[in-house]
């Protein structure tokens, strides 16, 4: 049954159109959390 599934190219491109919104999410808020860590260490040295 999945064997089939893999063969058509429309699926394919879903999977990897998925995976790559995912990835890009997780890199997103990636980069969002460490900003907001150091804009919180900053405000702690500032004091």
């Amino acid at each position: 049954m999945a064997v089939w599934l893999f063969d058509d190219p429309i699926v394919i491109g879903l999977i990897v159109i998925l995976v790559s919104l995912i990835v890009f999410g997780y890199l997103l808020m990636r980069r969002t959390v460490m900003s907001l860590r150091e804009g919180y260490e900053e405000g702690q040295r500032r004091k």
